[in-house]
């Protein structure tokens, strides 16, 4: 009996082990390789290396306005995705649920986007923001098209979320569409008998009955607007100036434009790292206390 115990978990262990040992070299090594070269100056380039301690982050907190300003501005960004990619894919997989034919053509047309590259969907912006929508503004008389939209701090801000928001809604869309199928019938059916419009039945049955797909959306929505990097690379590249830096392309600047402060730009990863994992956790127990009162 303990022969075929042993041989049902080597046999499991074989299978996982080659997803392992990619997962420890491309995942687990960076990883606490960063943490440990957070307390060094290392240039990235030569093997020589002091230890600085904690001097890093005391210096990115003391001494860097750029990363907190970048800080601010991810903020705002994560807030406005959260709210809006979630209530636009769950209005959207409403709508689709909703019909009665032409679904699998609706689905098709908003998840779309998403099957295009970030960083091509925001070459193709940039031309529409800065060739398309000028000469839409011209020929019909619409002048609030015709705006800096990313060379103005007032407008680059939007045009990265209209551009996110353009890209990532279809892949929400379709697992709260998910989530949407597995409600019951009878119940939505029973409250239209009790007398519920439409609002009160999505408020009070069918809410409560996929909290647990706004979870994920909610967990995948805030990693990646956290890790926001492709967008602002192609349609401003953190400018006007600095104003739409967010903390990756901080990082990334650190690393790579600023005399390749490798140690540096750890520290700064880290820190990204503890606000997504704080912020995570949040989000995930909050969030699972609500399926549970649901």
């Amino acid at each position: 009996m303990a022969t075929n115990v042993f041989k049902k978990y080597l046999s499991l262990l074989a299978f996982t082990a080659p997803a392992f040992v990619i997962y420890a070299i491309f995942l687990l090594y960076p990883t606490f390789s960063g943490m440990f070269y957070s307390l060094t100056d290392w240039n990235g380039l030569n093997q020589d290396y002091s230890f600085i301690g904690l001097g890093n982050f005391l210096e990115l907190f003391k001494e860097d306005p750029d990363f907190l300003n970048s800080l601010w501005f991810t903020m705002k960004y994560v807030i406005f995705m959260l709210i809006l990619q979630n209530g636009i894919a769950l209005l959207l997989a409403v709508f689709i649920e909703s019909r009665t034919r032409s679904k699998g053509l609706f689905r098709t047309l908003f998840f779309m986007p998403n099957m295009i590259s970030t960083i091509i969907s925001a070459f193709m912006w940039t031309f529409i923001f800065s060739q398309v929508l000028p000469q839409l503004a011209q020929k019909l008389a619409l002048s609030f098209l015709d705006q800096q939209w990313l060379g103005d701090p007032k407008f680059s801000f939007y045009s990265i979320l209209i551009v996110s928001l353009w890209n990532g809604v279809g892949y929400m869309m379709i697992i709260y569409l998910a989530a949407l199928q597995g409600v019951p019938k009878s119940l939505k059916e029973a409250a239209v008998i009790d007398g519920a419009n439409a609002f009160q039945v999505l408020r009070n049955v069918v809410l409560p009955m996929i909290t647990h797909a706004v979870t994920i959306c909610f967990f995948l929505t805030l990693n990646g607007a956290f890790k926001v990097f492709e967008v602002v690379y192609g349609l401003t590249g953190g400018g006007p100036g600095r104003a739409t830096q967010v903390i990756t392309m901080n990082i990334y600047e650190e690393a790579f434009s600023n005399n390749f402060r490798y140690g540096y730009a750890s520290a700064k990863s880290v820190v990204l790292f503890i606000i997504v994992l704080i912020f995570t956790l949040i989000q995930i127990t909050v969030m699972k206390k609500k399926e549970v009162e649901a």
